[in-house]
């Protein structure tokens, strides 16, 4: 046991109480909290309000996914966060000595994992680090990673709320392309491309519609004749000559440099978008899960 003060007088704190709220303000919710620790969603969640109840201050404010920790939470954390690990260490509790560390679990869009991020990441492989990696959109991932799923998340865009950390790892820069066969037909951008099929991501075509409005200022009104939910996939799609599409440069950059593929418009303001990479508040405590981090902050501002 130990003693805390604050300005609402002393206070005492279970060990164990201490150590789940750790956990539940590292990894954001309950249920990754509770997958932490080796115990059950109730338990955390019966400890965390016995602490909130001797503290005399609410500790996490509930969301639909996960938690965020109070002023008084922060607070709290950065007090007893170094002095617990270093208890747990010296008492034979640290994780870190209780085996490898568990497995990484990033997830992001398909196409960025296989083609930057995991070759970016082999090093790591070599030095023990385990990865487990999931493609998809980046909204599910998103209410994944709150829930407890993921541990890193590759976002296409911000994160809204303030449930989750986001960093900008990415930039983006959108092109418009077809296969050679095409060029001759599109004269007269944008009305000339209503005749060529569209090929595209998802039915919605949202990164066309927002070249088009940024790169044209007008709004697109076309259907896709294919789509495919990797742009892996729309390249191949493109490449074979079925239509024109919107890609990021780095995904095309070869095609475009053998021939395979042109840019069918150069704007002098080409869109960007930004991809950011996401994590829940507080420190990791799986260390594998900071060096991923810290090696893709690093490396993806060069893609």
């Amino acid at each position: 046991m130990s003693e805390l003060r604050d300005g609402a007088g002393p206070v005492t704190q279970d060990l164990n109480l201490l150590r789940t709220f750790l956990a539940v303000y590292r990894s954001g919710s309950f249920t990754a909290a509770a997958q932490l620790l080796g115990i059950s969603q109730p338990t955390v969640t019966t400890q965390v309000k016995a602490l909130e109840r001797q503290a005399g201050r609410e500790l996490f404010a509930r969301r639909p996914r996960g938690v965020t920790p109070t002023p008084y939470a922060h607070d709290l954390a950065a007090r007893v966060a170094a002095p617990l690990d270093a208890l747990l260490a010296a008492t034979g509790h640290d994780p870190a000595e209780a085996g490898p560390p568990p497995p990484v679990h990033l997830a992001g869009p398909a196409e960025l994992l296989c083609l930057r991020v995991l070759p970016a990441l082999a090093p790591l492989t070599a030095q023990g680090v385990r990865l487990r990696v999931t493609p998809g959109l980046t909204d599910p991932l998103l209410e994944e990673l709150r829930s407890g799923r993921h541990d890193l998340v590759i976002s296409t865009h911000r994160p809204r709320g303030r449930t989750l950390l986001s960093t900008p790892l990415l930039d983006e820069e959108f092109v418009l392309v077809a296969a050679p066969a095409w060029a001759s037909r599109t004269a007269g951008l944008p009305t000339a491309l209503h005749t060529v099929p569209l090929i595209s991501y998802a039915e919605d075509l949202p990164i066309l519609r927002r070249y088009w409005r940024h790169v044209f200022g007008q709004r697109l009104n076309c259907r896709a004749a294919v789509t495919m939910p990797d742009l892996r996939g729309v390249l191949a799609a493109v490449v074979a000559g079925a239509g024109f599409s919107v890609l990021p440069r780095y995904l095309c950059q070869p095609e475009l440099e053998s021939g395979a593929l042109v840019l069918l418009h150069d704007p002098e303001d080409a869109p960007i978008n930004t991809g950011y990479l996401v994590q829940r508040p507080g420190t990791p405590e799986n260390p594998h899960v900071r060096e991923v981090r810290d090696l893709l902050l690093r490396v993806g501002p060069t893609w």
